[in-house]
């Protein structure tokens, strides 16, 4: 195998192993809820305590990665990622799932930025634009977590059983893939660095456009189960297919964006990918019906499978930021908002029902479309 085909595949990996750990966890949202008895609200609550682990790991992550190599940072952050999903299930009650929630987002936040680094150089080494594969296989990894999770509630697994030999099983195979003695660019940080950087100039826009993206992401990420369930009367079981379908979007958007982005060049492709998320949130809300939110479902998939790689590989190319920083500045909202998206969508709800409220993602599509020009690089 060729160097450039071995780098793809162990970033690759990576990806993949974020995204199967955290479409697991999704996957067995409603049973976390069911055990623990919990409305919209507690739940929208317990979420955001996951949503809160994220957001302090971004910036920690970032200075890992200029300090100690992106590669390295993400072989060991994987470690405690699936750690954390295993303690989920160990949690006899709220307060020990709560915190096993807060290591959780944690693991998940920290290995989104090192690794998104990580990519950017690889992209540099091979020359193409494959950030967009990269996050395919994210998708991927999602989307395969996530029918595991069908197939977990079909067989009426304990969480502990499903989550240990889900995790137990891609971190070692993933791992394997992933260790290539990769040598990272490193930038120790310059004195009088802010601890904590948000993007400013270009980089806000870039990380307003991945905060409208990943909001909706991860409300269907830890919504669209209960919505199949409440608004088209899905059995808990087919409630798991929303997710699955979303990923599958994603992972054929992805699959194909590095060709679409080169023919309609970062701000074309992200207006297209408004559009189709709009689409999409009208054809789950307006029909309330299962097959109809299934295809809504697939058109959100199809419209947020390019906004992040957009974001991330524009800000690991920023002129004025080092990567690590810039893409944990840009994650700040971005990814931020993929955990932010469940609770805001839970507390909205509680107002005006889980139907009406997944129509908020219309509006943050829209948004993506009159801004998409600062995807541009400069």
């Amino acid at each position: 195998m060729s160097r450039p085909r071995r780098v793809w595949l162990a970033v690759a990996a990576m990806f993949f192993l974020n995204g199967g750990l955290f479409g697991t966890w999704a996957s067995r949202i409603p049973t976390v809820a069911l055990h623990h008895d919990l409305d919209g609200v507690q739940l929208g609550l317990l979420l955001l305590v996951l949503a809160s682990g994220a957001l302090i790991s971004f910036p920690l992550a970032g200075r890992a990665s200029d300090t100690f190599g992106a590669a390295r940072a993400t072989l060991a952050i994987a470690a405690a990622y699936t750690l954390a999903l295993v303690l989920i299930a160990c949690a006899f009650n709220l307060w020990l799932t709560a915190a096993a929630l807060f290591l959780f987002g944690a693991g998940h936040g920290a290995m989104d930025v090192t690794m998104n680094s990580w990519a950017g150089e690889a992209e540099r080494f091979i020359e193409k634009p494959v950030m967009s594969s990269f996050h395919a296989m994210w998708s991927l990894g999602a989307g395969i977590g996530a029918a595991a999770g069908y197939m977990a509630v079909s067989l009426e697994l304990s969480l502990l059983t499903h989550f240990s030999l889900i995790g137990i099983a891609m971190y070692v195979s993933m791992i394997w893939l992933g260790s290539i003695g990769w040598q990272s660019e490193t930038r120790p940080r310059l004195a009088g660095a802010k601890r904590f950087p948000l993007p400013h100039g270009v980089l806000l826009w870039v990380g307003i456009i991945a905060l409208c993206a990943s909001l909706g992401e991860g409300a269907v990420a830890d919504w669209s189960a209960l919505f199949l369930v409440t608004v088209t009367s899905a059995t808990t079981a087919q409630g798991a297919i929303g997710y699955a379908v979303f990923s599958l979007a994603m992972v054929i958007m992805r699959l194909i964006g590095g060709s679409v982005i080169s023919r309609l060049g970062p701000a074309n492709a992200a207006r297209f990918a408004g559009c189709s998320a709009t689409i999409g949130v009208l054809l789950a809300v307006i029909p309330a019906d299962f097959m109809a939110a299934l295809l809504g479902f697939f058109f959100l998939g199809i419209g947020y499978a390019l906004i992040m790689p957009l974001a991330f590989s524009r800000a690991a190319n920023d002129p004025d930021m080092p990567p690590g920083a810039a893409i944990a500045s840009v994650a700040t909202l971005g990814y931020g908002g993929m955990l932010l998206g469940p609770p805001l969508i839970g507390f909205t709800a509680h107002f005006v029902t889980l139907h009406y409220a997944f129509g908020l993602l219309g509006l943050l599509a829209l948004c993506i479309v009159f801004i998409a020009s600062s995807l541009e690089r400069f």
